[in-house]
């Protein structure tokens, strides 16, 4: 967006993302909106029922009853007006809220299919803004700004329309000064613009810096940075607070000049219109009903401000929502209908090299494996490109063409979903959610039975600890599993992968936060799932995956070795250090 566009620039710019939404409930905005001018029309009728009265009091010809019919006529007519308020208040203030709703799935699903390329550009706190303060704008604009928008131009033109029926020369004159609102609205609707934008942007770097702080308030409170971080959040608070300031200058500005020009209008009506009753150019009935009109007009002549402030406001929202709405995942996916559900395990790996976006060094140079059901341990150096090595077989990042086949088929021919959906994938970083110790276990397979649950918990060691806890399975372990230790979260991530009961499973440096020992034990305890299966373990640690059937040492992103336990101790000097220096540490 250019910094001199205008309301039309950015409408054209973004309104394709609710174009959907207007279509599909284009029956409901019509009756809405139908409602709304029936409502005006009355509202303008109303002067006309009263400058009746006041001629016939002026003429004297006015009766009890007669004054009595009137009232009624007024009260009848308020009826109504309350009547199709309340519908067009239904129709059209929800249907913002059905387009609140709409727009959140979906950015919430296109967050879904983005891939880390996006996440590593943008931070929660921004994704969490949009589909919360810039959504709630969008909201406002499309209700109760597409309300006085309506309003604003159907009461406005037809308050004139019956102003100049009465005197076209004073409706002039009364609404000469409508220009000038024109003119500084159009000016500081430019400005409000990019404040605004600047609001919302300093509103996501809050939400990400409370998010990311509530989320290590562990590390937080072990480094005695409270009250430090409580500085930072205090300064980004006030930045917040001084934009926003500046976006309350741009608005205590239009409105209140809104009001001026209005009430230079009354005084203009008033002195000329009175000057025209008193020479009988217009009757008394005449004038109390052109200034109830000018009334009337007040209000879109206000409007104008507050719906320039709304429509900015959500213009600039769903700008944002729209950029975010406009990236693309850079895997490339396909569907391949013909694709055989079966997969023998087979994975070969050709000339593989990848390097991480904005970085310049390779991550991964030159790798070739072979990798056949059974079990393959990965060892080396931080560093050493073993995590990236999982992250791109279980397709987080686009590879070349040729690069990684999956039993004789190119990955990037494959469907992405069915190739995680035979991966059985522990991360290094694991993810428990605020929930019980059975749906963090069950999060793959929501239907899985209790028995098979506690099964799969056995087999990562961590059932008879799970017993130990208050409600056992039932244990909620709150936010990020904050009730668990390190280790207890990478046993029910093993536990969780267990339970998929997949092809292939990758275990990447998920044994971690456990000692040596329990780590050999876990590995010769899940033993029996790997049968005919396909199993990657990464670790930093050597000994446990000595009885594993191939080991691949890597080093500065290259393999570097492979072989058996054995034949590495013979051959490499790399690995052997390491076994040694190890097994040195565990007798010590």
């Amino acid at each position: 967006m250019r910094p001199d566009g205008s309301i039309k620039t950015q409408l054209w710019a973004a309104i394709d993302i609710v174009t959907p939404y207007l279509r599909r409930y284009a029956g409901r905005i019509a009756a809405g909106c139908l409602a709304l001018i029936v409502v005006d029309f009355i509202q303008l009728w109303i002067p006309r029922v009263i400058k009746r009265a006041v001629d016939d009091l002026q003429n004297g010809v006015a009766t009890s009853a007669g004054l009595l019919r009137y009232a009624v006529l007024i009260v009848l007519l308020a009826l109504v007006i309350g009547a199709l308020r309340y519908v067009w208040r239904h129709l059209l203030l929800g249907f913002s809220r059905l387009l609140e709703m709409h727009l959140r799935n979906q950015i919430f699903a296109h967050a879904l299919s983005l891939d880390r390329e996006f996440y590593h550009r943008n931070t929660t706190g921004e994704i969490m803004a949009l589909a919360t303060n810039d959504l709630a704008a969008v909201q406002l604009a499309g209700g109760m700004g597409l309300v006085a928008l309506v309003d604003a131009v159907v009461m406005g033109l037809a308050a004139i329309a019956f102003m100049a029926y009465i005197q076209p020369i004073l409706t002039l004159i009364a609404i000469s000064p409508l220009p000038l609102l024109a003119f500084l609205t159009r000016f500081l609707s430019a400005r409000l613009h990019h404040r605004f934008k600047r609001v919302q942007e300093q509103f996501s770097h809050l939400t990400e810096f409370a998010r990311a702080t509530i989320a290590s308030i562990r590390l937080v409170k072990a480094y005695n940075q409270e009250e430090a971080q409580s500085d930072r959040f205090n300064a980004l608070g006030e930045t917040y607070v001084q934009n926003n300031l500046k976006v309350a200058v741009v608005h205590g500005t239009l409105y209140p000049l809104a009001g001026l020009i209005s009430n230079l209008s009354l005084l203009l009506a008033i002195y000329f219109g009175g000057r025209l009753t008193i020479q009988t150019t217009i009757t008394a009935g005449d004038f109390v009903a052109f200034i109830s009109y000018l009334f009337l007009l007040t209000w879109p002549m206000m409007a104008l401000g507050w719906v320039a402030n709304l429509f900015q406001r959500g213009f600039t929202s769903l700008e944002r929502i729209k950029n975010m709405l406009s990236e693309v995942p850079t895997l490339r996916d396909t569907d391949d209908a013909a694709l055989s559900p079966a997969f023998g395990g087979q994975i070969r790996i050709r000339n593989l090299t990848f390097t991480y976006p904005q970085q310049r060094v390779p991550a991964l140079q030159g790798i070739d494996l072979d990798i056949q059901p059974g079990v393959m341990g990965v060892v080396g150096r931080t560093g050493a490109g073993k995590t990236t090595l999982c992250h791109l077989l279980t397709r987080l990042y686009p590879v070349p063409d040729g690069a990684i086949w999956f039993d004789d088929r190119d990955v990037n021919s494959l469907p992405i979903a069915w190739i995680r959906g035979a991966i059985a994938y522990v991360p290094q970083d694991v993810t428990i959610f605020s929930d019980t110790i059975a749906f963090n276990i069950s999060l793959g397979k929501p239907d899985a039975a209790q028995g098979d649950i506690e099964r799969v918990a056995r087999a990562a060691a961590i059932h008879e600890e799970i017993l130990g806890m208050p409600d056992g399975y039932a244990t909620r372990v709150g936010e990020r599993g904050i009730k668990l230790s390190g280790g207890q979260r990478q046993r029910l991530a093993i536990a969780r992968a267990l339970l998929l009961d997949r092809p292939i499973i990758i275990i990447d440096d998920g044994l971690s936060g456990v000692d040596m020992e329990t780590e050999h034990a876990i590995i010769k305890s899940i033993a029996e799932y790997l049968q005919g299966r396909t199993c990657i373990i990464v670790s930093h640690r050597v000994a446990p995956l000595a009885d594993a059937q191939v080991l691949v040492v890597m080093d500065r992103g290259r393999v570097v070795a492979q072989g058996d336990h054995d034949q590495l101790l013979q051959e490499n000097d790399f690995y052997r250090t390491i076994y040694r220096q190890q097994s040195a540490l565990q007798r010590g």
